[in-house]
């Protein structure tokens, strides 16, 4: 299982709400999760699958957020 970590500006519930439907087409759905308690917002992917960082920062970015990879 390939692990990706991202700093990103996702601060809150509603900003998640707005990258699910983008995380889980890029990444799969149950493949995610953003931890908006830490001053980072880690978002943190965790799958089976291949998983190109570039790709995650650019749909983040398309829906209005920053990411870069971290770790």
């Amino acid at each position: 299982m390939e692990t990706i970590k991202f700093k990103t500006t996702i601060k809150c519930s509603g900003c998640l709400a707005k990258v699910t439907p983008v995380l889980n087409q890029t990444v799969g759905e149950d493949n995610w999760e953003v931890d908006i308690q830490v001053p980072d917002k880690v978002l943190t992917i965790a799958s089976d699958q291949v998983v190109n960082a570039a790709d995650v920062v650019k749909a983040i970015e398309g829906a209005g957020y920053k990411a870069e990879k971290i770790g």
